[in-house]
């Protein structure tokens, strides 16, 4: 062993965190404390839609009719079985007409109506024995949630001869947000011990493992605090959490897997602790700070969206992004100079080895082999691997092609809940088409005539069944009409723009679920392309700073679109067409939630990159020290392959434990974004991204002269600066050098990783 020392070359960065770790982690207990009391009780003041978007034209007139029309939007309903009596049963009609009178005089309920009061056949089931009482409840959710919570006991249950069941909008969400949360707490209890587990596995170091929860947790309980002092100031989805946990405990895993993997290989080379935070903060480090970038702008893209349930989860994300970053890169290299040697304290796999010698700390140059050969055969066979992947990706996606979009309902609960029961048997009981009707909204003044006129013109639709109305209050009148097929079916959303272009002598607006639906698809597909520029752009520049390469932030954006239509098939083919529906637990409405293929695009994406970036920037490493482009890929690959797939392994469990809600949504995003971590790990980064580099050979770090000046001015490596001895990504021409224990440049490790300035180890 020959080696050179020379005092550490340390950064600012490096410098700032390792001066004072002892403060540093104290500081950090001491916020995290305040974040625990800032954000409890958050999942209380979070919404349950923010589906639809606030400023289209249904939005508007739902909420002119709650204001002016209550009874005509009812978000109460008291399912009243009679049993083996009809509902028409004198004393039947008796207590169903006190229940009706006890809602009608409870605080905050208005336009309180019943079948016992109207007759009106649409509220009498069928077969005679139920029938509905309908009333608004006034006010925001949580005002609404407060008034059920207050009534609701009072109400379900037996009342002499009739058993009540308490439905309706309102009780769908209250039902709803607390399914979330009791499902949150259970995903939290599965996730953190396998997690944990997974960790030791990984590292077989029991306190390697903990930083990394640590760190995942430091984020959860920030990013709570943060959506709770969003709720001050917006609404706020509870689904949201869902993601702070998912991605709080994967990406803080992430970041801190390749911050203590790198340090752990640099003590292993005989670094002392604050060379190797220094080369470790360097190197791992700037790669983790480019990945949160990459991760936090396809969230930020959600904010283009009006949806508030869309803007929540990048509210949620972006701040559960920047956190976990942040702790790994403040808090993590505090407690890792703090340690030392000690990180590989409490091996706990040496009780697996039944007495064997305890190997030493494997040694960075044997590291990977299997991934190495795994490259060498994708790189010899690369336009077979190449097609045969993008092949079967692409077929993997073909369902999503037969995807039906619809609007969120109780169908989302599980069969048994209250308020799924209720409008199951709505749906299933009841005449005519519950919740398939269209209102439209009439404003300023009109006579009689005029809108018997409007009303004998839009009957003669050729979608329409029926139309009722008007009813007048003042300058407003609003119709109710009856689609002929179902609610949010292609000829219902037809309708809405049938009625939204009839001329009349007044103002008219539309709404109604196919209505909603219409105008939710249409803000999304007007600012898509928006949120994908931003994506793409940002994408493509932040990956050039990392890599100088043109090719490369193209194969990028591509590759990682490729890697997501995996998810999106299993997603049409699951959900919406109900196959494993009994073997995973769920009902399915036979459509997919407008806003969900945005929101699972933008995160998967995100985590896409996040891998991506890791495997990148190891290669754009090992090609600026050798300027060998095939040994690159093979080197990054080998470096990568094993920490990526441990990392997809890691996420993959805690979107699982997520994706066991009984909510339908939060189950599509869980299981669906494990789908396409996994994917992405175990076949586009393993067998996709070597082999089409293979094709593009040494052209993959082309890029033209303006463009390297860019880079060479504002553009980061992993590995820092470019080594004086090795070939940056603009010699691609220069003849390739074999590393080699015998060719080492004096500022890297035998294993191609760098060193500090004027230091030398090389093992002989």
């Amino acid at each position: 062993m020959t080696e050179v020392n020379s005092p550490p070359r340390l950064g600012g960065w490096t410098r700032f965190v390792t001066a004072r770790p002892r403060l540093s982690l104290l500081v950090a207990l001491m916020l995290t404390a305040l974040a625990v009391v800032a954000g409890s009780g958050v999942a209380d003041r979070l919404g349950s839609g923010g589906w639809e978007d606030p400023t289209a034209q249904s939005t508007y007139a739902t909420k002119a009719l709650e204001r002016e029309f209550p009874a005509s939007q009812p978000n109460l309903l008291l399912l009243v079985d009679s049993g083996s009596a009809s509902v028409d049963d004198p004393a039947v009609a008796a207590e169903a007409d006190r229940l009706t009178a006890r809602l009608a005089s409870e605080k905050g309920v208005i336009g309180v109506g019943s079948y016992w009061r109207t007759k009106s056949p649409g509220l009498r089931a069928k077969d005679g024995h139920e029938a509905l009482i309908a009333a608004h409840l006034t006010g925001d959710e949580k005002a609404t949630n407060d008034t059920l919570d207050r009534i609701a006991p009072a109400l379900r249950g037996t009342h002499g001869p009739v058993h009540v069941k308490v439905g309706g909008i309102v009780a769908v969400r209250h039902e709803m947000q607390t399914i979330i949360k009791e499902d949150l707490a259970r995903a939290e209890m599965i996730a953190l011990p396998v997690t944990l587990l997974l960790l030791v596995m990984v590292f077989g170091s029991a306190i390697a493992a903990l930083l990394p929860l640590g760190i995942g947790i430091v984020a959860i309980l920030g990013t709570n605090a943060v959506l709770r002092g969003l709720t001050e100031f917006t609404d706020v989805s509870v689904f949201a959490m869902n993601l702070t946990t998912a991605l709080g405990l994967g990406l803080a895993i992430d970041y801190a897997l390749f911050i203590v993997r790198r340090f752990r290989e640099e003590l292993a080379t005989g670094a002392e602790p604050l060379t190797a935070i220094a080369t470790t903060l360097r190197t791992a480090g700037r790669t983790v700070l480019f990945s949160a970038l990459t991760v936090a702008v396809s969230l930020a893209a959600m904010l283009v969206f009006p949806m508030y349930f869309l803007r929540s989860f990048a509210y949620a994300g972006i701040a559960v992004v920047l956190l976990a970053a942040a702790a790994a890169l403040i808090l993590l290299p505090a407690a890792l100079l703090l340690l030392g040697h000690r990180v590989n304290s409490l091996d706990l796999r040496r009780l697996f080895r039944r007495g064997r010698p305890a190997q030493a700390q494997a040694p960075v140059s044997g590291e990977g082999a299997a991934w190495a050969r795994l490259a060498n055969l994708v790189m010899r066979r690369a336009p077979f691997f190449a097609l045969v992947t993008a092949a079967v990706l692409v077929l993997l996606g073909l369902p999503f092609l037969g995807v039906k979009f619809g609007t969120a309902d109780d169908r989302q609960l599980p069969a048994g809940a209250e308020s799924h029961v209720v409008q199951q048997h709505i749906r299933d009981g009841f005449p005519g088409n519950p919740g398939g009707g269209l209102e439209v909204l009439a404003e300023g003044s009109a006579t009689p005539a005029q809108y018997t006129a409007y009303k004998a013109e839009i009957a003669r639709l050729p979608e329409v069944a029926g139309v009722d109305g008007p009813l007048v209050k003042g300058d407003s009148a609003y119709f109710t009409v009856l689609p002929k097929g179902e609610a949010v079916d292609s000829a219902a959303q037809r309708l809405v723009g049938e009625l939204r272009s009839a001329d009349a002598p007044f103002t008219t607006k539309v709404t109604g679920t196919a209505a909603v639906l219409v105008d939710s698809k249409h803000a999304i597909a007007t600012r898509l392309p928006w949120a994908a520029a931003l994506i793409v752009i940002v994408t493509l520049l932040l990956v050039f700073l990392l890599t100088g390469s043109v090719l490369i932030p193209i194969q990028a954006v591509l590759l990682n679109a490729l890697s997501l239509t995996a998810m999106f098939g299993a997603v049409v083919w699951v959900f919406q067409d109900g196959h494993l529906s009994g073997l995973l637990g769920f009902t399915s409405p036979g459509s997919i939630e407008t806003t969900l293929p945005v929101l699972m695009f933008c995160v998967a994406f995100g985590l896409s990159m996040d891998y991506g970036v890791f495997l990148l920037s190891r290669i754009k490493e090992e090609y600026d020290r050798t300027g060998d482009h095939n040994e690159a890929v093979r080197h990054g690959l080998q470096r990568t392959g094993g920490l990526i797939t441990a990392a997809a392994v890691i996420l993959a469990v805690v979107m699982v434990a997520i994706g066991t809600s009984r909510v339908t949504n939060t189950k599509m995003l869980g299981l669906g974004i494990a789908l396409a971590v996994l994917m992405d790990a175990m076949i586009v980064r393993s067998l996709l991204v070597p082999a089409v580099m293979k094709l593009t050979g040494t052209a993959t770090w082309w890029a033209p002269a303006p463009l390297r000046r860019f880079h060479d001015r504002f553009g980061v490596s992993e590995g820092g600066e470019n080594t004086p001895g090795g070939a940056g990504p603009h010699q691609s021409a220069a003849p390739p050098r074999s590393a080699t224990s015998h060719d080492v440049p004096a500022d890297e490790n035998s294993d191609g990783s760098p060193n500090e300035s004027g230091g030398v180890r090389a093992t002989r």
